[in-house]
């Protein structure tokens, strides 16, 4: 069996906005959601920027809060926007959820590491586990969302969301599923996080700025995207709308540096999404860049987005929007793909301000351009050399 897989549902929560429209407007609108952080500790890191949820209220759990660490938290705001658009989506044991996540509950880690070896105390929270354990928001969503088939959480890094994604269309296709909920979640801005990202030497202090000349690295973002995948037979039988076709997948792995970016691993990647999708390299209208404003990722998948596709494809980061949401930033992404496909919108590459000339690609700067695209690519290519790309087509 292989069935066709429509998107019917989208939400998240990010520094850019705490839904789907909103987020969509600032995207639009060339807006960057990096700024100075509140988090304890500040003092003591170099890096002190990032793109930060704002006016977070975890009051609206109530006596659940406890339970919910803020990834979770995240996981399901967005996911209950996702399933109110697509509708009377069928609950049970033909609903799954695969949710991709780099951290897991790090802030509850954070916070225990801190209880017990800085304060002396001699016990943490009894909900520790629950919260911290990086199926806890997949599980967290299927209880909410009555999911009764395949629930479970990845992680590979800053792939995480796009092979949860890959996943659960390829268990749809199988026939595993008829609907799966799947995206990513990550709250990795906690000084452990943050400190730990500092010793790599690839954060920015002063912003991030994809494929520019005088970029200096990657800028952490935190949040969630959810979306609703579902056959495209059993949406059409309810009358629910698609937003777009997920018609490919292609992961690779490098098998060689475990930091340091492989061009024949991405280039494998971006191959394998347009061939399982059927789709030709002159199809492709936009591709969302991994572009992480890091020297080595944004020249070597410039040169891999150059020759699997061309030099005169549009192409654009959104991180120096949203930062780099980490394990959950191909779903955030994945909503610029839904806005070149469903409003001829392509985002800009904010913060970027010079041309690379090791960079030659169309390059979407400065403001939005307005374009008909009818497929597109979202890259993801992860520490420990994982790749995944997905293929989107207009519906």
């Amino acid at each position: 069996m292989s069935r066709r897989v429509v998107i019917t549902g989208a939400g998240t929560v990010n520094a850019l906005g705490a839904n789907v429209p909103k987020t969509l407007a600032a995207l639009h609108d060339g807006l960057c959601a990096i700024g100075p952080l509140q988090l304890r500790d500040l003092d003591r890191l170099q890096v002190r920027i990032g793109a930060q949820v704002q006016g977070w209220d975890e009051a609206r759990f109530g006596r659940d809060q406890p339970l919910f660490d803020r990834f979770t938290q995240f996981a399901l705001v967005a996911a209950a926007e996702a399933v109110a658009q697509a509708g009377d989506l069928a609950q049970g044991p033909r609903l799954g959820c695969i949710m991709g996540t780099a951290g897991g509950g790090l802030g509850t880690t954070d916070d225990s590491y801190r209880a017990v070896y800085a304060e002396g105390k001699a016990r943490v929270h009894p909900f520790t586990v629950p919260r911290l354990m990086p199926s806890a928001a997949a599980s967290h969503i299927a209880k909410a969302q009555r999911a009764q088939g395949p629930v479970f959480s990845l992680s590979s890094a800053c792939a995480s969301a796009n092979h949860a994604m890959g996943l659960a269309m390829h268990l749809i296709r199988a026939g595993a599923a008829d609907a799966m909920l799947t995206g990513g979640a990550d709250a990795m801005l906690t000084f452990g996080g943050l400190k730990a990202w500092e010793g790599l030497r690839v954060m920015s202090p002063d912003g991030c700025r994809p494929f520019s000349a005088d970029r200096n690295g990657m800028v952490m973002g935190e949040g969630a995207a959810v979306f609703v995948f579902e056959a495209a037979e059993v949406a059409a039988a309810r009358g629910a709308v698609a937003l777009a076709e997920v018609a490919g997948f292609g992961m690779t792995s490098d098998a060689a540096d475990i930091v340091l970016p492989s061009a024949e691993g991405a280039t494998r990647a971006m191959q394998l999404a347009l061939a399982d999708a059927g789709l030709h390299a002159d199809a492709v209208g936009y591709v969302n860049a991994h572009g992480t404003g890091t020297a080595a990722n944004d020249r070597i998948e410039a040169g891999v987005i150059a020759d699997v596709l061309g030099r005169d494809v549009a192409v654009s980061s959104t991180k120096g929007a949203h930062g780099h949401v980490m394990g959950a930033t191909g779903a955030v992404e994945l909503l610029a793909c839904l806005m070149a496909l469903r409003d001829g919108v392509i985002a800009p590459t904010v913060g970027h301000r010079s041309p690379d000339p090791a960079c030659t690609i169309d390059l979407v700067t400065g403001a939005a351009r307005k374009a008909t695209v009818t497929a597109c690519l979202s890259n993801a290519f992860a520490f420990g050399g994982l790749n995944a790309v997905l293929a989107l087509r207009a519906v």
